[in-house]
C-alpha cells in the first residue's frame, strides 16, 4: 500500500474531493443531502471548521475548508462527517463488509490540497462553483441547489450569469 503524505498547515485552508463508494449516485436524493449537511453541522460543533466553499454532486462532493489557528486535523473532521453521514441512513445503499449491519458508503480516501496563497484560493473555489456545469447537471452554476455559489453572488463574489462558460481561472484543472 502506499504511503500517502498528507500536508499539515495549522490553520490553513484546504480543498477536498470526497467521494461516494463506487460513484453511487447518493446526493441524487434530497433526504440524503440533507443527512450529509446534518452530518456537517454536527462535525462543525465538535470539531469547528470555515467552509468557504462547497457543491454536492450526485457521486461526490468539493469543499474548501478553513481550519482554527493551530488545529491541522482535517482527517478527524472527514472521519467524523462519514460516519454521521452513514450511521444517520439505515436504508443508504452500500456494500455490506465487515460486520453485520455494516457498509461502505464513502470511498476510503479522499483528495486533499493545501491552498498556497490567494490564486491557489480563487482557482479552487472557482472549480468548486463551476463543477455542477462541467458534469453537465445545468447550464451554469446559479442552477444547481446544493452549492455555496448562491451566498457567494449575494455577497457580490462573482456577478449574475457567471459561469455560463468555463472559466480561465480553471482550464486544465481536473479533480475528480
Amino acid at each position: 500500500m502506499p504511503n500517502y503524505r498528507r500536508a499539515r498547515v495549522p490553520g490553513g485552508c484546504y480543498f477536498f474531493t470526497v467521494v461516494t463508494h463506487r460513484r453511487r449516485p447518493l446526493f441524487r436524493n434530497e433526504a440524503n443531502v440533507q443527512r450529509l449537511r446534518t452530518a456537517i453541522r454536527r462535525t462543525r460543533r465538535a470539531h469547528p471548521f470555515q467552509i468557504d466553499a462547497i457543491v454536492i454532486l450526485p457521486d461526490h462532493l468539493h469543499a474548501l475548508l478553513t481550519l482554527p489557528a493551530g488545529d491541522s486535523d482535517y482527517a478527524r473532521r472527514w472521519k467524523v462527517l462519514k460516519a454521521l453521514f452513514t450511521q444517520s441512513g439505515p436504508d443508504l445503499p452500500g456494500d455490506r463488509v465487515g460486520r453485520p449491519g455494516k457498509c461502505t458508503v464513502w470511498q476510503q480516501r479522499y483528495w486533499e490540497h493545501c491552498i498556497r496563497d490567494e490564486m491557489d484560493y480563487q482557482r479552487h473555489i472557482d472549480y468548486i462553483h463551476y463543477n455542477p456545469v462541467k458534469h453537465g447537471l445545468v447550464a451554469s452554476p446559479e442552477q444547481w441547489p446544493y452549492t455555496s455559489f448562491h451566498r457567494a453572488v449575494q455577497r457580490g463574489l462573482y456577478p449574475s450569469g457567471w459561469g455560463y462558460s468555463e472559466p480561465a481561472t480553471i482550464q486544465g484543472m481536473d479533480f475528480e
